[in-house]
């Protein structure tokens, strides 16, 4: 089961960190959208990538 991301919580792309960090933009179910410095926005499928919670920005 893919974890819960709120409106909000910065991410990062484990496949893909040229997108840069990412910012939730929503959650409904397995479907996020996400805001990517680098990239845009994009529509994640959880059941397909684990995104990374960022806690503190580097």
């Amino acid at each position: 089961m893919p974890a819960e991301f709120a409106p909000g919580v910065l991410v990062r792309h484990p496949d893909r960190p040229d997108w840069g960090l990412g910012q939730v933009q929503s959650a409904i179910g397995n479907r996020i959208t996400v805001n990517f410095e680098n990239a845009g926005k994009l529509l994640i499928n959880a059941d397909v990538v684990s995104l990374e919670e960022i806690s503190e920005i580097e």
